[in-house]
């Protein structure tokens, strides 16, 4: 666009957040999905969590927990919105 980015508006890296962060990411996303056709997603399923916090050697198992809760709360969020959004574009419809 003809004009060099300024550092402050560049989003951060994976490399920019701390391990634990990494590592609780890897496993929200390696986690499987609760998902019904008329709820939307629900949360994670969180069977094998153990196995992952043991796989990453986690120590911190409190702000690794409050890491996924933060990244599952936001998710159902952005479910609820899309299944919203797409009852009121088939009322339109109608």
């Amino acid at each position: 666009m003809g004009k060099e980015p300024s550092p402050s508006e560049i989003p951060p890296d994976i490399e920019d957040f701390p391990d634990i962060a990494v590592s609780a990411l890897a496993t929200f996303n390696s986690l499987g999905d609760r998902v019904y056709p008329e709820i939307g997603f629900i949360g994670k399923d969180y069977t094998n969590l153990p196995l992952h916090m043991e796989l990453h050697n986690i120590e911190d198992e409190e702000l690794f927990l409050e890491i996924l809760m933060f990244l599952e709360s936001r998710a159902v969020k952005q479910s609820q919105e899309d299944l919203k959004r797409e009852r009121e574009k088939l009322k339109r419809k109608k």
